[in-house]
């Protein structure tokens, strides 16, 4: 006969199969992340002028601003050239519509000095980049300010909620103006900075920023929730939330630094990758041995020492959090010089990401500890729903992000 354990497993993975993958349909393969982010570089120019470069994400960028100005002719180049991968016509496109293209950005970006608003013109022509594979147009702009000022506004309205196109776009600003440099991270509640902002103003967003980036990223949280559902003892799960946080740390500090930089095309997969492993693991562990419920019985008696097991899947879990690292990183996409201003607020990012993923390991896993202590078998049965569930979401999105790759 069938071990009760087993039995419980595979009705699990079937009956979660289902329902994972109508979730699927309403959640994206690269699931974490903002809906779009804009790229600001701030410096000074000439006497009482300002230089931005913009970097905007090209496909967005076209329909938004061929909507905006209904530019039909635009919206027909500049889609046709993006499905075609062809960067010499995505150019070309933005070339022949300047117009377009330059009154989008500026009725929707602004530079204010002493409270009266700056002149664009743009500099040059678009020209394309790529950011995490996606294609990018960048645009220079001289912004002439009509007042002398200590410190300067910038406000970003890009790509808002209300075109319909995305939701959630954020700015990443980089300046080095009025004597000061650093980073800004504006959205539609923070829409706009001043290079005159107190230092904690500043960390603040970027702590915000991280805050979110984890609350958003559904990839990050299920493996999160994998680790918890695995770790049968808090000093388990502690001991695997400090491996991950480490590796990840290191990794995300070397990628915004500009020190190593990995491809999208690999990072994302191997998340997902990351997920469907470490919560089969735990599956594995219940098929082989079933006693996960008996070992909770005496968590937290007696001296706690980690076995053979619980040394690799710490060394699994900081392996994959070297590549978490590399993901939260791509997100931020800072692309600026080295600094201890930029130092710090990549720090308080890291300290953003941290609070949350704390945060829901102190809800969580004490709520699954009373429950398996209260009820083995049913805290057996649900750490195998959550389990299961998290490995075919990730083996899912393993598949999506190769055949996107």
């Amino acid at each position: 006969m069938m071990r009760p354990v087993r039995r419980t497993v595979i009705v699990t993975v079937v009956g979660i199969a289902a329902a994972v993958i109508a979730i699927l349909n309403a959640v994206p393969a690269l699931a974490h992340g903002f809906s779009s982010t804009v790229y600001a570089n701030i410096t000074a120019g000439d006497e009482g002028h300002i230089r931005t470069k913009l970097g905007l994400e090209y496909d967005l960028f076209v329909v938004s601003a061929a909507d905006y100005e209904d530019d039909d002719s635009l919206f027909r180049e500049g889609t046709a050239a993006f499905d075609a991968g062809d960067t010499g016509a995505q150019a070309a496109a933005l070339r022949t519509h300047t117009e377009s293209a330059t009154k989008y950005v500026t009725e929707r970006f602004s530079v204010t000095s002493d409270g009266q608003a700056c002149t664009a013109k743009q500099v040059g022509d678009a020209a394309m980049s790529e950011r995490e594979g996606v294609p990018y147009a960048d645009l220079l702009f001289d912004w002439t300010c009509p007042a002398r000022a200590d410190a300067h506004e910038v406000r970003s309205g890009l790509f808002p909620d209300g075109e319909g196109y995305v939701k959630g776009t954020k700015t990443i600003v980089t300046y080095e103006i009025d004597g000061r440099s650093g980073s800004a991270a504006l959205d539609s509640a923070n829409p706009s900075f001043s290079t005159g902002q107190a230092w904690y103003e500043r960390f603040r967003e970027f702590f915000v920023l991280g805050a979110e980036h984890l609350l958003t990223g559904i990839d990050h949280i299920l493996f999160l929730l994998a680790l918890i559902a695995g770790s049968r003892r808090l000093r388990e799960i502690v001991l695997a939330a400090t491996s991950f946080t480490l590796a990840h740390s290191v990794t995300f500090m070397l990628a915004a630094l500009g020190l190593v930089d990995v491809p999208a095309s690999v990072v994302e997969p191997v998340i997902a990758l990351s997920i469907a492993v470490v919560a089969g693991w735990h599956l594995w562990g219940i098929w082989r041995r079933g006693d996960h419920a008996t070992d909770l019985e005496t968590a937290g008696r007696g001296h706690f020492s980690l076995d053979r097991r619980g040394w690799i899947r710490l060394a699994v879990v900081f392996c994959f959090g070297l590549v978490h690292g590399l993901g939260f990183a791509g997100a931020l996409g800072i692309d600026e010089a080295w600094s201890w201003t930029l130092l710090w607020s990549l720090l308080v990012f890291n300290v953003g990401i941290e609070t949350v993923q704390l945060t829901i390991i102190a809800v969580v896993f004490p709520l699954l500890i009373v429950l398996r202590r209260r009820a083995p078998k049913l805290g057996l049965w649900a750490t195998g729903v959550v389990s299961a569930g998290v490995s075919i979401m990730g083996l899912i999105w393993f598949v999506e992000r190769l055949s996107a790759s």
